[in-house]
């Protein structure tokens, strides 16, 4: 008890209070500008903790990269844009809910979807992060390659409506992502003989095109007419009882955030999709979903946010970053000379404090900064579109070349804004594609990991949690494709009829 108040008092000094405050600021412009993003933002300012104590230097870390992941919300929200991966699946429902003119509606939802999400995960890094991590740390390259197939399956939910469209575009993100080395054997496939091509896509070239540039184009060949915006609505503009009413999804959209974040590899890029996915098969009114359905924003919304709680449970209680963002808090840590891991809860209590209370110190702050900045952040939606769009396409230019400081990157941004712009064109979803991308190489890399460890593929359904995940996999696409199967059946029935 007495190392908790010490590391209280020491976290509420004014400076460190400063410091959080700035580190929750930054991290929100990083998560809401295309093209930069919560790992960026960390690698820039990671040493700029160098010369801090190890507290005021963790406390900023940590609240940067809660912020970094949460501000993605606003630009998913008002111009359709990823601002970083964790928020791709918001972009489904949040954008067009602010096309059809309830843009702060879409922005309260979010706000307090990512703070249920982060009091959820605050619970898990507290009490039960040594238990879930050992749990994780048990399971091995069977299990894994399960898991990522039951996440491949959603491509089926995510396609609900037209399943041969969504199953193309899921392979198309497959295809995407097997360019490059290949995992494991390190073979070259599919570079064409261009050198840049060997290490792959990157997923942020490849987000900014299939959103931002489609979206520009869209938009500038396109006629839609733009909808009277809403912007006169109180508080979060949404009642308490549609709070009530998704309990279950804000619940079950957390854990899947929590249980994401603690599995190394995988994190918030890829929960928000599947928390989407499993909304969407829950709810009774499916077809809602990708016009603006609030229950699509409370699924990813409550698992991005969520999950940066569950990325720092593997880290503190293991010294196994969860995702890109944490390995490189990872080396913030050790910079300031501490070593997380099995040991760090005993040896280094007080830092462990400072991080639960940093956390929640950046979740309330998140909310706060999010809620009093809805407002002006909806006025980017007044501006003329003859100065918004030339804005975006400069920041998604930066943004693209960032990633590696190459111009090829902006040339692949380019081309998968092409692709992205017929897909969408001609009814193609994008979700599968981006779900493709980045679950299929680690479903290959576990896959061969495991072919490599027995040497029998019949120990995929042997293995009993495998087997439960694979089974759990193809029944969804079953039972996504017979409802599918009923309800156009029903609607040719009722076509008959009328006639």
């Amino acid at each position: 008890m007495d190392v908790f108040i010490q590391s209280l008092s020491a976290s509420f000094t004014p400076f460190v209070i400063l410091l959080m405050a700035l580190g929750v600021l930054i991290g929100l412009i990083f998560g809401t500008v295309p093209g930069l993003t919560a790992t960026m933002g960390m690698a820039l300012f990671v040493p700029f903790t160098f010369g801090m104590d190890p507290v005021p230097g963790i406390a900023f870390l940590i609240c940067l990269h809660l912020g970094g992941v949460s501000g993605g919300l606003v630009a998913s929200t008002l111009l359709g844009i990823p601002g970083t991966p964790s928020s791709i699946a918001t972009t489904f429902d949040a954008y067009p809910m602010s096309k059809n003119g309830e843009p702060l509606r879409a922005l309260g939802i979010g706000v307090i979807a990512s703070l249920v999400g982060g009091a959820l995960s605050f619970i898990a890094l507290v009490t039960i992060s040594p238990v879930i991590s050992r749990l994780a740390v048990k399971m091995g390259p069977f299990e894994f390659f399960a898991l990522i197939f039951f996440a491949l399956s959603l491509v089926a939910v995510l396609a609900k409506g037209s399943m041969l469209k969504g199953v193309t575009a899921g392979f198309l993100g497959l295809a995407a992502g097997l360019v490059g080395f290949a995992p494991i054997d390190g073979l070259q496939r599919y570079t064409l003989g261009i050198l840049e091509l060997k290490g792959g896509f990157e997923l942020l070239p490849l987000i900014m095109g299939l959103f931002a540039i489609s979206q520009l184009l869209i938009e500038i060949l396109g006629d839609s007419k733009s909808q009277d915006i809403d912007l006169k609505a109180k508080g979060f503009a949404f009642s308490l009882t549609e709070i009530i009413k998704n309990w279950w999804n804000l619940l079950r959209s957390s854990l899947i955030g929590i249980a994401f974040g603690i599995l190394p590899g995988l994190g918030s890029g890829t929960s928000n999709l599947v928390a989407y996915a499993q909304a969407k098969q829950a709810s009774k009114t499916s077809e809602r979903f990708g016009k603006g359905a609030p229950e699509g924003i409370y699924a990813s919304e409550s698992a991005n946010t969520a999950s940066v709680g569950g990325s720092l449970i593997p880290m503190l209680s293991l010294g196994i970053p969860g995702d890109t963002v944490t390995a490189i808090l990872l080396g913030g840590f050790m910079i300031h000379g501490l070593q997380p891991g099995p040991l760090f809860f005993t040896s280094n209590p007080d830092i462990v404090y400072v991080v639960f209370i940093a956390f929640f110190v950046a979740m309330v702050l998140v909310f706060l900064y999010q809620l009093f900045g809805m407002k002006l952040f909806t006025r980017v939606l007044t501006v003329p579109k003859q100065y918004l769009f030339p804005v975006i396409f400069v920041l998604t230019v930066v943004g693209a070349y960032t990633t590696n400081s190459s111009i090829f990157d902006i040339w692949v941004m380019i081309l998968f804004g092409v692709v992205g712009f017929f897909l969408v064109r001609n009814g193609f979803p994008i979700a599968p594609m981006i779900l493709g991308f980045i679950l299929g190489p680690l479903l290959e890399t576990y896959m061969r990991r495991a072919l490599m460890t027995s040497g029998n593929a019949a120990d995929f359904l042997t293995n009993p949690i495998s087997a439960l995940f694979i089974l759990a996999g193809i029944a969804c696409v079953v039972f996504t494709l017979r409802s599918e199967i009923k309800e156009k059946r029903g609607k040719n029935t009722n076509n008959t009829l009328n006639v």
